[in-house]
């Protein structure tokens, strides 16, 4: 090995000698070149190569800046200073205490970087049967693969194998051949059905309609766009109906801040008086600072919006046409609702305990934009008093 770095110290013109009668491979002294073109790379692009690296270790041991160091190779500091992060070993000497040295070698992150070029590599899920098996687990029972991800890190705080990236989990759902994820599981997990992202079209607007007047999100106050915006105060909530056959229909309503969600379920008639009705009656047991407002798509059930406002004090609020994105937590929530109760359900044989069931299961799933905490937790947060809940 010595003659080979001496062979590689030559082509690079890099002078070594002794540096005294008691040296150590510690005070060699080594001379660098003076460089007038950086040194050619191989491969597609100006990579670091082993020549690149052994000048690297050359130059820091001469004390060279990161900055010196750029300059003489011809490299930006942004890849030195990604090259010895990634590459550098650290080790930990006990001497009159705990001494962190650090050291980079040329030589040993070459090997790094041909190891981690290797392909195929080994797959996360395959290499760790414990994980795999919790991700199945939790996959079958109606988490998302971010709900997943989110979650870990609170289940399993000390354990960094326990540790996988909502992307991972789609890439092994997508991926298909012998030892898919797919194959452990008895019906697709993506709550969407859909193997791949689509965007959403666009349609063009509305019509006039007199009962949105004044009750647009463009009419609301600066307190209220504040509250909106900044998802700090629970009481403001998103509102929808998720319908089914004959004329069967359940309320969603979503809290903006906590993501607590009610359900109640229309009596076969999705008419506009029956809606508020029902709405009213929701609301009618829960503190009045817990409804602040409520904001709706356009659907003309709530076309008598007035007279909840009288009766509850809760102000409605009307998205744009065709803008699902100004009510973007129902919207999700909808879709995981649709994963308990697919397209073509009939409501009106689903009974109050069932529906109250999946509402406190819903509730209780980890969210990855509550960083891991489920609804029901950050509910309680936000409140700081519990509430008895009916739809």
């Amino acid at each position: 090995m010595p003659h080979n770095i001496n062979r590689w110290l030559r082509q690079m013109g890099i002078r070594m000698s002794i540096g005294g009668r008691y040296s150590t491979p510690h005070n060699r002294v080594l001379y660098a070149p003076e460089l007038t073109q950086p040194i050619p790379g191989n491969g597609n692009g100006r990579r670091l190569q082993l020549a690149d690296r052994l000048m690297i270790q050359v130059l820091l041991d001469q004390g060279e800046t990161v900055a010196q160091i750029a300059r003489t190779i011809g490299f930006s500091r942004s890849t030195i200073y990604r090259e010895l992060a990634r590459r550098s070993q650290h080790t930990t000497r006990q001497c009159s205490g705990k001494i962190k040295d650090t050291r980079y070698s040329g030589q040993i992150a070459q090997y790094l970087t041909d190891h981690d070029r290797v392909r195929p590599k080994p797959r996360l899920l395959d290499k760790n049967p414990r994980l795999r098996a919790l991700v199945v687990d939790r996959l079958t029972h109606g988490h998302s693969p971010e709900q997943i991800a989110i979650r870990l890190p609170i289940d399993y705080p000390d354990d960094l194998s326990m540790r996988i990236s909502h992307e991972t989990i789609y890439q092994e759902l997508y991926r298909t051949g012998p030892g898919c994820l797919r194959d452990e599981l008895e019906d697709n997990p993506l709550r969407s059905g859909r193997a791949e992202r689509k965007p959403a079209s666009k349609l063009p607007g509305r019509g006039y309609r007199a009962w949105l007047q004044g009750a647009l999100l463009s009419d609301r106050d600066m307190d209220t766009i504040t509250d909106h915006a900044a998802r700090k105060i629970a009481g403001h909530w998103e509102g929808d109906l998720v319908v089914g056959p004959d004329n069967s229909a359940v309320i969603t309503l979503v809290d903006r801040a906590s993501r607590y969600t009610l359900l109640g379920k229309l009596p076969g008639n999705r008419e506009s008086a029956t809606t508020v009705a029902k709405l009213a009656r929701m609301v009618s047991d829960l503190p009045a600072d817990w409804f602040r407002s409520i904001t709706w798509d356009q659907g003309t059930e709530m076309a008598r919006h007035a007279e909840f406002t009288r009766s509850t004090g809760c102000p409605v609020f009307f998205c744009d046409p065709h803008s699902p994105w100004q009510r973007p937590t129902n919207e999700n929530f909808n879709r995981q609702l649709r994963w308990e109760y697919p397209k073509g359900t009939d409501f009106n044989k689903v009974t109050e305990a069932e529906l109250r069931d999946v509402q406190d299961r819903l509730n209780a799933r980890p969210r990855k934009v509550l960083g891991g905490y489920t609804p029901q937790e950050q509910q309680a947060f936000l409140v700081n008093r519990p509430v008895a809940l009916t739809a």
